[in-house]
């Protein structure tokens, strides 16, 4: 990567949650950071709040391939880009067939068509950089399908699949390719979620523990042996490692009993 102070990264759905924890995070180790996301008015308050002067803010609607090649080119005028951080996602909980269809819809078109739309158009930005990174959200949930909450447990297998695919293709240009899977987080993303896994195992981690997370894994895990996969928290951590061995029929159980 280059040096401290030209360290770049720009972060989808920066204006609250994760998104925003992330900015900061960057913002304190130094780097210049682009945050972006369809709430300006979040964004303005980002912006007013901070005194580093490396802050760059910007509307940006990520099913729309051609806003994010227009805020990349802004925000990357010399053509490179240290990390790109795919966060931006949606979510809706509960019976499948009881949410409507457009809700499905649009947890697939923000979380995969999204970072799809990400990855496509940031490639030659990070190609042109030694070093650089690329970080897709993914989610515990894309260790079994999740009861309440299918067709976002299915956008996570689908970044689950990217990010191994692109990890692969895209090692010879210098690109690590990495996927954060925190269980939840204390976000308004499952503010009035109500589901047996909620109930079961509770919200342990803040926005702020996976941003510390994310820095940790972009400026580590340049060794011999990649790692695409980062669980995040210690429930994470354990699911992870216990699918790994366990046969299909006991996650299958497991994941019924915490849905009951």
């Amino acid at each position: 990567m280059t040096g401290v102070g030209d360290r770049r990264v720009f972060i989808s759905g920066a204006a609250a949650g994760i998104g925003r924890s992330t900015a900061r995070c960057f913002l304190r180790d130094g780097w210049r950071v682009g945050a972006f996301d369809i709430d300006s008015a979040a964004l303005d308050g980002l912006a007013a709040a901070d005194t580093t002067g490396r802050l760059t803010t910007g509307h940006l609607d990520v099913t729309d391939p051609d806003e994010w090649g227009t805020r990349l080119a802004e925000f990357c005028p010399d053509g490179r880009l240290d990390v790109l951080i795919n966060n931006a996602g949606v979510l809706s909980s509960g019976r499948f067939a009881e949410i409507d269809l457009v809700a499905h819809h649009r947890i697939i078109e923000v979380n995969v068509l999204g970072t799809v739309n990400g990855a496509h158009t940031g490639h030659r930005y990070l190609a042109a950089t030694r070093g650089a990174v690329m970080v897709n959200m993914c989610s515990a949930s894309a260790i079994y399908g999740q009861p309440d909450l299918a067709s976002y447990s299915a956008s996570k297998f689908a970044i689950r699949g990217l990010s191994e695919a692109l990890e692969l293709e895209w090692k010879a240009q210098g690109i690590r390719v990495i996927a954060m899977w925190p269980l939840f987080v204390e976000t308004a993303m499952v503010d009035g979620m109500d589901t047996g896994a909620t109930r079961r195992l509770g919200v342990r981690l803040t926005s702020d523990d996976v941003a510390d997370a994310i820095a940790a894994a972009v400026v580590g895990g340049h060794g011999r042996l990649p790692k695409v996969h980062y669980p995040v928290g210690r429930q994470a951590q354990v699911f992870a490692g216990a699918a790994r061995f366990s046969p299909v029929w006991a996650n299958r159980l497991l994941n019924k009993m915490l849905a009951d």
